[in-house]
């Protein structure tokens, strides 16, 4: 496993208000915030509204507010597996909710555990093998031959 660091979900709703308490602290206009802090006003007026910015953008605003990027960040685990790495990934999804996440992970994983190859068989060609013999051939003729006679038997009730 390895970590690597995830958009934290209310970052991008947390941002905005932080924009507009630093313009209000220190007496600015947009405009001014804008020429404070390197970001155009329209891209400034769209980030108080919520939208996120482009990551250049982000790392200008959270300068000029003197914030650590880290606090908008959240460290999360990479899995290893397909499992864990589906649901680190339903997870950290804002438009699910933590339970509706874990259900999703839930079906998958019993999905992955009854459709995944459980172990590796052994194929052999019979024509190719040179110690097959006609006695083996038969013997196996036979098992053959009463697997199909019990599959084709109907179940008893």
């Amino acid at each position: 496993m390895f970590h690597w660091w995830i958009m934290a979900p209310d970052s991008t709703a947390t941002l905005g208000p932080l924009v507009i308490q630093r313009r209000t602290e220190l007496g600015l206009s947009l405009r001014q915030a804008s020429e404070a802090s390197g970001v155009p006003v329209t891209t400034l007026s769209r980030v108080e509204q919520g939208r996120t910015p482009d990551l250049a953008t982000f790392r200008r605003i959270v300068e000029w507010l003197g914030l650590s990027p880290d606090r908008f960040f959240t460290p999360t685990t990479r899995a290893a597996d397909t499992l864990e790495a589906i649901s680190v990934h339903l997870r950290t999804d804002p438009t699910l909710s933590r339970e509706a996440a874990d259900r999703i992970a839930d079906i998958v994983r019993d999905l992955y555990t009854n459709l995944s190859i459980k172990e590796r068989r052994l194929g052999v060609h019979l024509k190719a093998a040179k110690t097959f013999k006609p006695q083996a051939m038969n013997l196996l003729a036979d098992i053959l031959h009463d697997v199909q006679a019990s599959l084709d038997m109907p179940d008893e009730v």
